[in-house]
């Protein structure tokens, strides 16, 4: 599949991409120039079976602004594409949607466009009807313990 060329934002990560978390190793170590922590403000989080999903809401995500080297960026994006299940714009087969979105990288700076995988407009319905917010929207600050699965509808 060809794609246009994207912008290179660089990406707000909120939950297994983020330093420390089991993608970051193998997606993000030596791929980046900067990690900041970041805010995404007007989502809310919620936990879902081994990762995260983001919706529209009114809360804010803790997160990680993650900045690239431009000439691998293009590779990243299609590689953080094919975790994410991101077939592009629309597509019904996506599990999350990469949209560009203002971040704001720490409380004095100005907010940055970053790309964010949001949950699919189908699956956050189904995580706004029984799924589990993560409160204060911190993915690492999440209560410990089993946490019952996300229904994936085919």
């Amino acid at each position: 599949m060809t794609r246009a060329v994207e912008p290179p934002f660089p990406f707000f990560v909120y939950g297994t991409l983020r330093p420390g978390e089991r993608h970051h190793r193998r997606f993000l170590h030596g791929r980046t120039v900067a990690e900041r922590p970041a805010l995404l403000h007007g989502a809310v989080l919620y936990d879902g079976p081994g990762h995260p999903y983001a919706t529209a809401g009114a809360g804010t995500i803790t997160g990680t602004l993650i900045e690239v080297d431009p000439a691998g960026h293009g590779e990243l994006l299609a590689a953080l594409d094919a975790l994410e299940e991101y077939a592009g714009p629309g597509n019904p087969r996506n599990r999350y949607d990469r949209v560009a979105r203002e971040v704001a990288p720490a409380p004095s700076a100005p907010p940055v466009l970053a790309w964010v995988y949001l949950a699919s407009p189908r699956l956050a319905r189904e995580l706004l009807a029984g799924g589990a917010a993560i409160p204060g929207g911190d993915w690492l600050s999440r209560a410990a313990g089993p946490v019952p699965p996300v229904p994936r509808t085919p």
